[in-house]
């Protein structure tokens, strides 16, 4: 309950009544914005430009839902950075969080504007696909593999090779977000058992 008195108007006051009208619809407006400021806070990441865990979440609940009332194809990919740990001790987490960065660029920039890339933990990436059939989404896992394999990673004028494995998870109608996360997690350990 807010401590904030607010006067009371005399409604036979037109214009004191328009006045205040005025300076709640204001307040409303700024809270609506602080709300929506508070909504993204709350789904995007903090080092890199995209959403986090919670944020992609939401958005693989919505795909799901899409499955399921269009009958669409859909997949998610979960991709893992390998090496993170040695780069962050060898080189520092600045270097960490650049090679986070670039990796993301990089996941970004390989899909679809119409597909949903999010950093789901601290070295995970997931990357959702809509319209995509099985073949398409093990396709575009490739091709992002390929991408971040042959670029050059530098900091600090050192070199740093940066590789990720990716898992395919197709998703099916009534999955529910964590089967669908389990699915496409599993699929990326029997990736790197048979690297």
């Amino acid at each position: 309950m807010s401590d904030e008195v607010t006067d009371v108007v005399d409604v036979e006051d037109r214009e004191r009544l328009i006045q205040e009208i005025s300076l709640l619809r204001g307040k409303v407006a700024r809270l609506q914005e602080r709300v929506e400021q508070l909504d993204q806070l709350a789904h995007q990441d903090s080092l890199i430009c995209l959403p986090n865990r919670r944020g992609f979440m939401r958005e693989l609940e919505r795909l799901i839902a899409r499955v399921d009332r269009y009958g669409i194809n859909a997949a998610m990919l979960f991709v893992d950075l390998d090496g993170l740990k040695m780069i962050n001790d060898t080189f520092g987490h600045r270097a960490g969080d650049e090679a986070l960065i670039q990796v993301a660029n990089l996941l970004a920039k390989g899909v679809r504007h119409s597909d949903v890339v999010a950093r789901i933990g601290g070295d995970e990436f997931g990357i959702l696909l809509e319209a995509s059939d099985e073949n398409d989404a093990h396709e575009t896992a490739t091709r992002l593999v390929d991408q971040i394999c042959g670029c050059e990673f530098t900091h600090d004028g050192d070199a740093m090779p940066l590789s990720v494995a990716i898992g395919v998870g197709m998703i099916d109608a009534l999955d529910t977000a964590e089967v669908v996360m389990e699915r496409a997690d599993e699929a990326m350990y029997r990736r790197k058992a048979a690297a």
